[in-house]
């Protein structure tokens, strides 16, 4: 499985608007800019965000984006289904999919895949926004305090 810039832009600014956006809505052009993403592209991430119940938005001057939930009740599987789809490493085992193929009564890899797929999901699953906004701050607070020895 390899995600595409879809979840991991979009991680990036979910992550960005957890660190920066406890005091109001963050400016799509400063997330941007921050994250060294388009901000055309970015704008189509955060619509599907948006549309997925991960982010609000608000217009005018003080307008912007937060974060709908607590970066606490919001986990990086989320994000990444919200924008990926199915994390399932092949198409005989997306959750909720009719796919069957003709083999899958004798298929011998199909655990296999099932395996991987239920592995990635409960990584993804065990990693909120919170714990990213924890990691930023204990790398941010070790590159800092290096310049000050």
């Amino acid at each position: 499985m390899r995600l595409s810039t879809k979840g991991r832009y979009g991680l990036k600014a979910m992550l960005d608007l957890a660190v920066n956006g406890q005091n109001g809505h963050i400016a799509l052009n400063s997330i941007a800019e921050r994250q060294n993403i388009s901000e055309h592209y970015l704008e189509q991430l955060i619509a599907v965000l948006r549309k997925a119940g991960l982010v609000e938005s608000m217009r005018g001057a003080q307008g912007g984006y937060i974060l709908a939930r607590s970066p606490k009740d919001i986990t990086v599987g989320d994000i990444l289904r919200t924008l990926e789809g199915s994390l399932a490493p092949v198409d005989c085992v997306v959750e909720n999919k009719e796919h069957e193929c003709s083999q899958a009564d004798y298929c011998v890899t199909k655990p296999i895949w099932l395996k991987v797929r239920d592995s990635i999901n409960k990584v993804v699953d065990s990693i909120t926004l919170q714990d990213l906004v924890d990691d930023y701050k204990e790398v941010y607070a070790q590159a800092t305090d290096m310049y000050y020895i």
